[in-house]
């Protein structure tokens, strides 16, 4: 399994269930990757996207058996973050508490640093 996660938020106003339909507020998908090579290293952005561009990340997701997390104030923050780059600061505890969930979730260790 690669490492990642998208960070999802399906409708802003709070209404769950809706995807896309006319009407519905557009969905946002961010998918992010940590593969640390340094003590320095942070996850990254690797995707993002809104309406049909974030139901593609979250097709493809669900066919790599990608964990998703739906948390609307995140996907906002994220989806503002250049592709390839770092998450920002601001990001990092939300995002350490995610990784952490999804490691334990796939009975996986936590990616050291190579040495």
């Amino acid at each position: 399994m690669t490492n990642g996660i998208d960070i999802l938020d399906e409708d802003p106003s709070g209404r769950s269930g809706e995807t896309g339909g006319k009407g519905s507020a557009r969905q946002i998908a961010v998918a992010l990757s940590y593969r640390p090579r340094s003590a320095d290293d942070a996850p990254k952005v690797v995707a993002s996207g809104r309406g049909k561009t974030a139901e593609q990340i979250l097709e493809l997701a669900f066919a790599q058996g990608i964990k998703v997390r739906e948390d609307p104030d995140l996907a906002e923050i994220l989806a503002a973050v250049d592709i390839d780059s770092v998450i920002p600061l601001s990001a990092f505890v939300a995002v350490a508490e995610i990784l952490g969930y999804v490691y334990r979730t796939n009975n996986q260790p936590i990616p050291e640093p190579a040495p």
